[in-house]
Formats: structure tokens, C-alpha cells, sequence
């Protein structure tokens, strides 16, 4: 159970963290506009549960083939790129604007296939993919999933109150900053294993 509860409280904070400033949270806004929150959040968390599932077992695969200090100096490396990729910013093409804003199938539908195309191949399916090669799978997968619906969630929350006037700076800064504090953790835990 501790094992379950460590992965669950790893993969919230840094999926949270990760979701933070990215396109699937202006996808959100987008589609918050048009839908009721409720089938929008539905749509988010079915289409990432799917996605982070994939992820997982992409990730207990990897876990299971490499040793587990080079593991750790990968994951290290990744988030340091995480981070980075985090500072570049994200923004949403004119296609996913027009994709997010037309839309006339059923609110969850609509949600759930545009956030699941978004996600593939996103820093936070990198990030799941990363975390369960050093945390049980279901834990991570659960973590990752309600971490990445609570941080679209609050983006749909402040966006509606503040008028989408987040500070973006601010919160971009913070989470490279965290993924930052997490790549390089991991990298030195790594060089003492591997020494």
C-alpha cells in the first residue's frame, strides 16, 4: 500500500506540474467556453486515463528491460528536457483552436478524442512514461491521470474568474523550476548507484 501511495503522490505533483502553462489547459479553456464544465472534465479524464494507461505499461516495460541506475539517469535527463521544454511554452495551432471552437459531435466525444490526440507524444505522456519505469504502475497511472484532470480543472476554474489572465511566466518558471529540482535529484541518485 505504500508503494501505491508513493507512486499516486509522485505522479499527481509532477503531472500537475507538468500541466501547468500547457496546450491541453488552453484546450481546456477553449472547450470550457463552448460545453458545460462537467462533460468537458469528463472528456479529459477519459481520454487521459487512456492515454496514461498506455503510458504506464509503455513505462513498466522500459522498468522491467534496463537496469535501474541508467533508468534513473535517463528519467533524470528527461526531466531536465521536461523542464526546458516547459520554459519554450506551449500554444495551440489555429487548427486545434478551429477544432476546440466547431466542434457540434455530443461535449464528451469531442473532449475526449481532441485530448487524447493532444496528449500523444505530449511532455506529460513522457513524464507518465518516465515515472512508472521508477513507481508501480497503478499507482502512477491513477496519480497522473487526476493530477493532469485537476490542474485542467483549475485552468477552467481561473480562466473563467480571472478573464484567461493567468500568469503565465509565473507558473512557467515554477514548474521548470520543479522539473529542474527532479532531473537533477534523480541524476545523482543515479551516479551513486552506478559508482
Amino acid at each position: 500500500m505504500e508503494g501505491f501511495l508513493v507512486a499516486l503522490a509522485v505522479s499527481f505533483g509532477v503531472i500537475f506540474v507538468a500541466e501547468l502553462g500547457d496546450k491541453s489547459q488552453l484546450m481546456a479553456l477553449t472547450f470550457a467556453t463552448r460545453f458545460r464544465t462537467v462533460p468537458v472534465l469528463i472528456g479529459i479524464t477519459i481520454a487521459t486515463a487512456v492515454v496514461h494507461l498506455a503510458s504506464v505499461a509503455i513505462g513498466v516495460g522500459l522498468g522491467a528491460a534496463l537496469p535501474t541506475g541508467w533508468i534513473s539517469l535517463v528519467a533524470g535527463l528527461a526531466f531536465l528536457g521536461f523542464g526546458a521544454w516547459t520554459l519554450r511554452g506551449d500554444t495551440l495551432t489555429e487548427e486545434e483552436k478551429r477544432k476546440a471552437e466547431k466542434s457540434s459531435k455530443s461535449a464528451v466525444l469531442a473532449v475526449g478524442v481532441a485530448f487524447f490526440l493532444a496528449e500523444l507524444g505530449d511532455k506529460t505522456m513522457l513524464a507518465t512514461i518516465t515515472l512508472a519505469t521508477q513507481y508501480g504502475w497503478f499507482g502512477t497511472w491513477i496519480g497522473s491521470t487526476i493530477g493532469m484532470v485537476a490542474a485542467d480543472a483549475l485552468a477552467i476554474l481561473v480562466g473563467r474568474m480571472l478573464g484567461r489572465k493567468l500568469p503565465e511566466k509565473t507558473i512557467k518558471y515554477g514548474a521548470a523550476v520543479l522539473f529542474a529540482i527532479c532531473g537533477l535529484w534523480l541524476i545523482l541518485e543515479a551516479v551513486a548507484e552506478l559508482t
